[in-house]
């Protein structure tokens, strides 16, 4: 489970579309009281930061529409409460750069 704090322009298709996909995951966890996952590193960065993650996942849909992708999975923004600005990191981002460097896909990092 991976949300990049990573420009969403810079993701490989696969990164951008997989990101998409966690951030529902966690989105859901965090809105609908789900219980797997809940207390996973990357789901508890974003307790009380529900209007960051709405934000980014804003990020992510801009990005997936630029280039040609489909979406049909917005998220409630009566939802996203809490911080707008996600401070807390797992790695940081130039870390998560050099992750994404090491997995040789289509990553502009």
């Amino acid at each position: 489970m991976r949300i990049w704090d990573v420009e969403p322009e810079k993701l490989c298709r696969q990164h951008l579309l997989g990101e998409h996909r966690e951030l529902h995951g966690v989105w859901c966890i965090l809105t609908c009281g789900k219980r797997g996952y809940r207390n996973h590193p990357e789901v508890r960065r974003w307790e009380g930061k529900l209007k960051a993650l709405w934000i980014r996942h804003g990020m992510l849909v801009s990005e997936m529409l630029r280039r040609g992708y489909d979406h049909k999975s917005p998220l409630e923004p009566s939802l996203a409460t809490g911080k707008e600005i996600q401070d807390e990191y797992i790695d940081t981002v130039e870390e998560q750069r050099e992750i994404l460097r090491e997995k040789g896909c289509n990553c502009k990092v």
